[in-house]
């Protein structure tokens, strides 16, 4: 650094539903940081085999091992619990090694603003990157709140939401969609929310000449890329391939099924118990390379999102890929 040359800003951030480079949205934004000069870190949970310091394209990613799959609401509580506390003791590692200036937390959850808050006295700015609207998200993963303790829970959410939005000094937000309710619920002024979209890096995922990996044998090839969780309906996937296979005899079809999430291992018994593995494969964790392959290969993608509060104002990371 030459004399008079202001040091180099520092962001951390923080993302706990996946690890990084694994979260592509979150990968773009640190390269994109990178690139325009800044110092970046980021704190995340392990994949399988991952390390748990790391240096990649320049961005130093700190990884503490993951909670235990979560099931029901105090499942979550208990696995977001576990990872704030494993995020805070790991900010204090990386702010040992180099001060940073701003904390960008990623949810879900929205439970990140209390740090920036214990932060906020070093002169650590707070970011809220909010992928998500976990209050819709309850309702797509669990039904519209019926009872006393369901309705408490949803306000909690509701609560710990706005409690992330005063936090912030500025929100990122995916689509006009999610800066709209930003806007209302955390009555935040239009300059204080900026839309910042992602899609994918075309340097990595482009179209390839297929060598028809996923149709084995098959004559079409329906892929579905993404997160396998509750509120992804990939169990209707199962259902559609059933229809096509044992009612409408279309036996030529192949289904392949690219990604991770909750619902991985059901989905799989599924298949199983109705007889379909011939038709439906299951690719697990696969890198941009197999995704190119897969899609170049495909006939059709599949995105069965059903319509839900969720869905209906979200874009998604696996539509625009």
């Amino acid at each position: 650094m030459s004399r008079g040359e202001a040091p180099m800003a520092h962001v951390l951030i923080i993302v706990q539903n996946l690890p990084v480079p694994l979260d592509r949205r979150v990968w773009l934004e640190a390269q994109a940081l990178t690139a325009a000069g800044y110092k970046v870190s980021v704190i995340c949970p392990k994949g399988p085999d991952d390390a748990s310091r790391e240096t990649i394209a320049g961005v130093d990613i700190y990884k503490y091992a993951p909670a235990p799959e979560a099931d029901g609401f105090w499942g979550f509580a208990l696995e977001f619990s576990y990872s704030w506390l494993r995020t805070a003791a790991l900010s204090v590692e990386v702010w040992r090694r180099k001060r940073f200036d701003v904390i960008q937390a990623c949810n879900p959850p929205d439970t990140y603003w209390l740090l920036g808050r214990l932060w906020r006295h070093r002169g650590v700015r707070f970011v809220f990157d909010q992928h998500d609207l976990n209050p819709e998200l309850f309702i797509s993963r669990f039904g519209i709140p019926k009872g006393t303790i369901r309705r408490l829970q949803q306000r909690a959410l509701l609560w710990l939401e706005r409690r992330t939005y005063a936090t912030s000094d500025h929100v990122i937000a995916t689509n006009e969609s999610y800066r709209a309710i930003a806007m209302a619920r955390g009555s935040l002024a239009e300059d204080s929310v900026t839309v910042v979209r992602s899609g994918p890096d075309t340097r990595a995922m482009r179209p390839v000449r297929p060598a028809g990996v996923g149709r084995r044998g098959g004559e079409s090839l329906l892929v579905y890329l993404g997160v396998m969780g509750p509120q992804d309906n990939v169990d209707v996937l199962i259902d559609v391939t059933e229809e096509l296979v044992q009612h409408r005899g279309r036996t030529g079809v192949r289904v392949a099924l690219l990604g991770f999430g909750d619902c991985l291992e059901d989905l799989k018994r599924e298949v199983e118990r109705r007889g379909l593995e011939r038709w439906i494969e299951f690719t697990g964790r696969v890198g941009a390379s197999e995704i190119s392959e897969y899609l170049s290969s495909s006939d059709i993608g599949l995105s069965p999102d059903r319509k839900t509060p969720l869905n209906d104002v979200s874009t998604m990371n696996k539509t625009m890929e």
